[in-house]
Parts: structure tokens; sequence; C-alpha cells
């Protein structure tokens, strides 16, 4: 009974009008606040450090899959066009099989460029053919737009090709290419055994020139021992007259480009039986 008493009592007081505080309520009530603003201010210091902390490793791990993902999508893209442009090459290339298919009856086996030797002393490049595709020794090699060498070595899963630019007519390792003009009538004879540091093929030995004029396209004739007849080589340049004055000497800029190959065709010929 004592304890409802004194609860009805309390109850009374908190309920009714409160008087204004005393001094000494309002010293300690002043007295507690600012112990409190020391603590508090501090504590909420370290707890927004902590955060910060917390954020800017949050922004870290995102920052790093942004970078993770753009990276992937640049591999990506750049998979993307080489492959596109892989596609065009091939497909140029199917072209170019198809029309060799109906002139002649050769066999042209594509083959990829692995390797390029970076000697600029020695124009080789590796191709992914080898013996055991039937790849030989001196076998001519082109592109789509015309010839750029031959097979110098084979191996069982490779093969190194020489490119024309080694060509050297005081070179007894070097093959000279017997070479006519592409469709004349009266078509004259030349042989091509240098690379001159023009960038262009030198045609030494043609005896008649009346029926050649720049811009002609010089083709392989067939007769020499190496490269078989009709692959274009490039065009005539300029025409002026050879040794002593008695032949030609035609200046030849190359039909194909030997920087950067990707694909070649080894060019099989079929024995003759």
């Amino acid at each position: 009974m004592f304890g409802l008493v004194c609860f009805f009592i309390l109850m009374g007081l908190t309920l009714g009008n409160r008087a204004p505080m005393t001094w000494p309520e309002k010293f300690v009530k002043d007295s507690v606040s600012w112990t409190q603003g020391l603590f508090y201010k501090p504590a909420a210091q370290v707890a927004g450090f902590f955060e910060d902390i917390r954020q800017l490793r949050v922004i870290y791990e995102e920052n790093k899959t942004l970078k993770l993902t753009l990276t992937q999508y640049a591999r990506d893209t750049q998979r993307l066009n080489e492959l596109e442009s892989q596609n065009k090459r091939l497909m140029e290339a199917l072209g170019f099989t198809e029309r060799q298919r109906q002139a002649n009856v050769y066999t042209y086996r594509i083959a990829e460029v692995v390797t390029i030797d970076p000697d600029p002393y020695n124009s080789t490049v590796t191709i992914n053919l080898g013996d055991k595709d039937g790849i030989k020794e001196n076998m001519a090699v082109m592109t789509v737009d015309g010839l750029v060498g031959r097979v110098s070595k084979v191996f069982g899963f490779h093969s190194n090709v020489q490119l024309l630019t080694e060509m050297n007519d005081t070179d007894n390792n070097s093959k000279a290419i017997a070479v006519t003009v592409k469709g004349s009538a009266n078509p004259p004879f030349g042989v091509i055994e240098s690379y001159s540091k023009t960038g262009e093929f030198v045609m030494n030995k043609v005896e008649n020139a009346d029926d050649m004029k720049v811009g002609d396209t010089i083709i392989t004739s067939g007769m020499g021992q190496v490269f078989p007849k009709g692959i274009e080589v490039g065009t005539i340049s300029s025409i002026g007259p050879g040794e002593f004055g008695i032949t030609y000497k035609v200046m030849v800029k190359p039909k194909a480009s030997f920087n950067h190959i990707r694909e070649v065709f080894v060019v099989e010929v079929p024995e003759v039986k």
C-alpha cells in the first residue's frame, strides 16, 4: 500500500507544471552536457574516420572490378577486330584460289606465318606447313597480291621462306626469276636477279622492249626451274638501257607487300607423268 501511495504522489508531481530548475540542478546539467561534449566529438571523428576507410575500401574494390572489366572488354574488342581482319583476308584468299584454279592446275596450300626473322639482312619468315604437308624446297610462295618468295628449308612441321627482297645477283644461293609481260601479243622475256635499294626488282636481259610500257604487269614465264608460270610479280615503273646498251633494264614495282605478311600460299605444281 505504501508503494502505491508513493507511485500516485510521484505521478502527481510529474504531471503538474514543473517549477524552474534550481541553480544546483542547472550546474549539474551544464557539467554533464559539457563532459558529454568532450567525449562525443572525438568519438564521432573516430567513427567517421573508420567509416571513410570502409568507403575507400568499397571504392577500391569497385575500381578494381571496373579495371578488370575494361581490360576484358579491350581484349575482346582486339580479338574481334583480329578475327574480322582474318576473315576478310581468308575471304580474299578464297576468291584468289578460285580464280587461280580456273587459270591453271596448280594447288595452292594456304599457310600461316608464325615467325619473322628480326635480322634486317636475312629476310626470312617461317610458315606452319612442313614436310608432313608435302612442302618441298624451292616451292614458290605468294600472297593474294603476288609472288613473295620461295621455300628455302623444310622441317617436319614448319618451313622457312626466303623473301624476294633477299635476291642478289652476286649470291649463288639466290634464285633468278624468268619473267614476261602479261597479256602481250608478242611478250618480251627477261630475268629478275636482284632487289634494289629503292624497293624495286631489277629485270635484265630484255632483248626487245617495243611491246613493253610503264604500268604493264610482269608475271613469271615458267622458263626457270623454280617459279611456275603465270604468277604476278609486279608492274613496270621504268624502262632504260641495260649493260653495254645491247639489252634493256626494266625496273619492276612489286605487286605484293613484304611487310606484315600474315597468310601465304605455297604453290604446288603437279608432277609431269
